[in-house]
């Protein structure tokens, strides 16, 4: 949603059933044409789930009891009694072959900044080594005001800061940025990495992101940390097979490039890393489960312009770092 708007008011409806129909009831509800359905169940992640994808904030859940609430919103002036109608029929339908449990349903009117930002109650201020990163809305914690600060409301982009990977790639960037370090962030997301290179002393960054949301997380976020935005330039795009994004990135000038996604997307990047690095220039690569290790290790040794220099570990998650050597 547009930032900057009047707030819009909802309807918003929670039905209560069971978490073996919520499956069923949700794409019954995607059928009828409602968007943004939201389960809420406390159904713990499978380890197969946490590790196959990013996860910034993930609060503890109370046991599982079979009870899932599945949440629509509707504008304050739709045809709620329609809806409805339509939704209970479906769910007659849907009663022969599944239990729905309680099956009842309640409405409440709401605020798109109610629902759109209540994960910010999971987000406090943390270090990652003697770097402090909180977010915008939150006070610098007592006896924490010397440390290095980066303020970060990654709003509808990724990265907050908290997790694995995201903190392997900051304490990479320590290593290695200097004073007249130029920077690539390649998905950059908040631009959390891009600023955090900055507060570290680099001279520039430049950073592309798919999501057209980043563009305005790291302007904002740019503006908390009092950072000015041509040290900092922001474009979307994919810089490995666009070549308006790999020319307006630029050729051999970079110092480090860090990359915080996946690794088939690393394994991709690393063939078009070394056009933008000088030699000698540092790529640092995370986002890689440490099951996919082995393929993102075997990338870079069959790129004989890159040798690696250094792997680091966080949980489940790896870096890669490695040097342009040719």
């Amino acid at each position: 949603m547009e930032r900057g708007r009047g707030v819009m008011k909802w309807k918003k409806f929670t039905l209560t059933t069971t978490t073996a129909a919520e499956d069923l009831v949700s794409s019954m509800m995607a059928d009828l044409g409602i968007e943004g359905v939201e389960i809420e169940d406390n159904v713990p992640l499978t380890e197969k789930e946490t590790k196959g994808m990013f996860i910034d904030i993930l609060p503890e859940l109370p046991p599982d009891e079979g009870r899932a609430r599945i949440h629509f919103y509707l504008e304050e002036d739709a045809d709620g009694a329609g809806w409805l109608e339509r939704i209970e029929e479906g769910l007659d339908e849907l009663a022969a072959f599944v239990d729905l449990g309680e099956r009842t349903i309640v409405c409440s009117e709401t605020e798109d900044k109610d629902w759109i930002d209540n994960w910010k109650q999971y987000f406090k201020p943390f270090l990652v080594d003697d770097i402090l990163i909180k977010p915008t809305w939150e006070e610098v914690p007592e006896g924490l005001k010397d440390k290095l600060l980066i303020q970060i409301d990654p709003g509808t982009a990724f990265g907050t800061g908290m997790h694995e990977t995201t903190q392997l790639c900051i304490r990479q960037l320590q290593r290695y940025v200097t004073g007249e370090s130029l920077v690539l962030d390649v998905g950059t997301g908040s631009g959390i990495l891009g600023i955090a290179a900055l507060k570290l002393g680099a001279r520039a960054v430049k950073g592309t992101d798919l999501d057209e949301n980043a563009i305005a997380a790291v302007r904002e976020n740019l503006a908390s940390n009092g950072i000015l935005e041509d040290r900092f330039q922001v474009l979307q795009g994919n810089i490995i097979d666009d070549k308006a994004v790999q020319d307006w990135a630029g050729l051999g000038i970079y110092d480090i490039l860090v990359a915080n996604i996946l690794a088939p997307v690393i394994i991709l990047l690393q063939k078009e890393a070394p056009l933008h690095l000088k030699k000698g220039g540092i790529m640092i690569a995370s986002g890689i489960i440490e099951e996919k290790e082995a393929d993102v290790r075997k990338a870079f040794e069959a790129n004989e312009r890159f040798e690696i220099v250094e792997v680091t570990r966080q949980g489940d998650w790896v870096s890669v770092t490695a040097r342009l050597v040719g």
